[in-house]
């Protein structure tokens, strides 16, 4: 296996949880205080902090300091570009399976 599928598989695994895809959902519209992420997602502190912290390690998010907050952000929105895509292939596959079972409830 080549180092680039190591890398881009690394990279997914930062993606694969539905908590970090909250997170990014959250930062969809702008930096938001690791406060404000905690309480909407309704975590402990620590869990969230895990989550954010596999995110920065593949330079999906970073922090900045504001005082005494902690502001987290996107770092690049093209991110929201493959989460899109995703939710296209997603759809269609969604599609593909109506389909096929509409087919077969037609043949019973």
């Amino acid at each position: 296996m080549n180092q680039l599928n190591s890398i881009r598989a690394e990279f997914y695994k930062a993606l694969a949880h539905p908590t970090r895809i909250k997170i990014l959902e959250l930062l969809k519209n702008g930096e938001k205080c690791v406060c404000n992420i905690i309480e909407e997602l309704g975590l402990e502190q620590s869990n969230v902090s895990q989550h954010l912290n596999v995110l920065k390690n593949q330079g999906i998010v970073a922090s900045r300091r504001e005082g005494t907050f902690v502001m987290y952000y996107v770092l690049n929105p093209r991110i929201y570009d493959l989460i899109d895509i995703t939710d296209k292939i997603l759809e269609m596959q969604l599609e593909t399976v109506q389909k096929e079972l509409r087919e077969r409830r037609n043949k019973i």
